[in-house]
């Protein structure tokens, strides 16, 4: 079933027919590739009139950018510039990994999971040591053993077939062209390949990323990859049959399964069995607004529908902003929600296909009177630790997961000039995957979203264990936003972060629609949080006051970087104004 929309109102339905243009032959033309430095750079916003894209590099942004120029649809732009983002941060995402995207096209919002899938031969013991206990993080990542099935070539292709204005191999050309022709290494990649531990470990990886001597190539230094160029122009002739069967699939399968220290159980069989889903987006209403997100496998809008609705049913903060932070009664109060999220999120979530919803309905954990329960918890001074609820009465059958690492991650948010929209969240997980290279591509390590451990000491058995053909939970959180009243699209929105992904979307959520601000500004606010542990506060932005009156409510403070990628595209009178985070590389562009 698919949720339906009211459609535009009859003037704004006329306004954007008469801005739609013939689509003409697509001709990528090479941009003057950034060199901007890294670290927070302060961004302006962008305003356009008919459509924009945001994406995390300048390069994908434009790749994005001149396929809607060119009359092509958000889809369309969205691979584009996922094709770019696997050459130019390759850190993050890329064809080697897999995504979820929401789409609107005007009447309904579909959602496509194109989530990696564990092997066939996986087993809930993949991630135990010899010694019976769960491997330590990145002794289970590098290498072949944490690879999943790659879904977002597979996903891609069938959300084109769907809504593609444009030919399927011209959305190609960017990134095949910027691949032979070469491009400039930005700030950001050269700077995590410094810090990196792991990559050089992998010769193919070692040879393409690093200078002989050792060190990273430089920023600016022209970087040509073949390997990839080769395998994307085979997928833009012959679709994605050309990565899931054939001598890709079984260079990828040989890869995995013939690393010297940490072999994975990936097989040809199983790129090739992969398939996409289509699944019911979840949506929720919060004041006058419609929030449609991904459901389970991701835990992201449930986690945000939940501490948005728990703090609405607290006293409102008035004002929410203490100069340009979040003032502390803001930060508890959301905070707090997010313990009480963050606590149902390790209980309950999972691969819907193998596990089953509390209450018989994910929309149990969302209901307004569990809700109003939840948020009769929440007092003036911190729980420190919540513990799960039991939405309708549920049975807690499963153990909860332990926390454990996630990051890694890209965001990508589109409009195009018919008012289709799409907002899409990819990885290949941690920073470099597992830091296999194959034919110029990153393989993920997204078998490390599931618990490293099956059960917990009393061998109950936690809802996000390995098992064959699962998809791992996620807190990838795309987001769009409607008019609950006209069903008019509002917003796009996103980011990366691991699982505080789920932090960076809500804190642009409340600060555009709840606060006032514009979407640039929402989203160089301040970053904050709690996966049900220490209250997180991004490093060197609060001022001391509001750490002193934090603690004074009982609160753990952990000051941290918090980098967010966040992408936001929002509404305005006169057509859409973007923004792209500080803390990242990303541009917004548009006419």
């Amino acid at each position: 079933m698919k949720l339906r929309l009211p459609l535009f109102p009859l003037a704004a339905a006329l306004l954007l027919a008469g801005c739609a243009t013939t689509p003409r032959p697509f001709q990528y033309n090479a941009p003057e590739q950034p060199e901007a430095a890294s670290g927070y750079i302060d961004k302006p916003g962008w305003a356009t009139r008919r459509f924009a894209v945001a994406a995390a590099n300048p390069l994908a942004t434009d790749a994005g950018y001149q396929v809607l120029k060119a009359g092509g649809s958000a889809i369309d732009a969205a691979i584009a510039v996922q094709m770019v983002l696997t050459l130019v941060e390759p850190q993050s995402s890329g064809i080697g990994g897999g995504a979820f995207l929401l789409h609107y096209d005007g009447k309904q919002v579909e959602a496509f999971d194109g989530r990696e899938t564990a092997p066939a031969a996986a087993t809930d013991q993949l991630f135990v040591g010899p010694d019976g206990k769960a491997m330590a993080f990145y002794d289970a990542v590098v290498g072949g053993r944490s690879v999943g099935t790659p879904g977002v070539l597979r996903m891609l292709e069938l959300a084109h077939r769907e809504h593609g204005k444009l030919p399927w191999a011209q959305l190609f050309q960017p990134a095949i062209q910027l691949a032979e022709g070469g491009f400039k290494l930005s700030p950001r990649l050269h700077t995590l390949l410094k810090a990196e531990q792991h990559l050089k470990k992998d010769e193919t990886a070692a040879r393409y990323f690093y200078k002989p001597d050792g060190d990273p190539r430089d920023v600016g230094m022209i970087v040509r990859n073949p390997a990839l160029a080769e395998v994307l122009r085979e997928v833009a002739q012959r679709g994605a049959d050309a990565f899931y069967q054939g001598p890709v699939a079984r260079d990828i399968a040989a890869k995995v399964q013939g690393h010297a220290g940490n072999p994975g159980r990936l097989t040809e069989q199983d790129l090739a069995a992969y398939q996409p889903k289509k699944r019911e987006a979840l949506c929720s209403d919060w004041q006058q607004y419609r929030l449609c997100g991904f459901p389970p496998p991701s835990s992201g809008h449930l986690a945000i529908a939940q501490i948005l609705g728990v703090m609405q049913q607290l006293p409102a903060v008035k004002p929410a902003l203490d100069g340009d932070v979040p003032s502390a009664e803001l930060l508890h109060q959301y905070t707090e929600a997010a313990r009480l999220a963050f606590a149902d999120r390790a209980q309950y979530v999972a691969d819907p296909d193998f596990v089953a919803p509390p209450a018989g309905s994910w929309r149990s954990l969302i209901d307004p009177s569990y809700l109003k329960q939840r948020a009769a918890l929440v007092g003036p001074q911190s729980m420190k630790t919540a513990q799960p609820g039991r939405p309708g009465g549920a049975a807690l059958s499963w153990a909860p997961q332990a926390e454990q690492i996630e990051r890694g991650t890209s965001h990508i948010s589109i409009v195009d000039a018919e008012g289709r929209a799409v907002a899409m969240t990819t990885t290949i997980e941690d920073q470099f995957g597992s830091r296999q290279m194959v034919r110029g591509f990153l393989l993920n390590n997204q078998l490390t979203d599931f618990s490293l451990a099956p059960t917990d000491a009393t061998g109950q058995p936690i809802a996000n264990r390995v098992q064959p053909g699962k998809r791992p939970r996620s807190s990838m959180s795309p987001t769009l936003v409607f008019d609950k009243a006209s069903g008019r699209l509002l917003m796009s929105a996103g980011s990366p972060g691991g699982a505080q992904i789920i932090h960076y979307t809500a804190k642009t959520l409340l600060a555009t629609l709840d606060w006032g601000l514009n979407a640039q500004q929402a989203i160089a606010l301040p970053n904050f949080g709690s996966t049900n542990g220490p209250t997180l506060l991004e490093e060197k932005r609060f001022p001391a006051a509001t750490l002193e009156a934090l603690k004074a409510r009982g609160h753990e403070i952990r000051e941290m970087p918090m980098t967010s990628g966040l992408q936001a595209i929002q509404r305005t009178p006169s057509g859409w104004f973007g923004g792209a985070d500080p803390r990242r590389e990303g541009v917004v562009m548009g006419d």
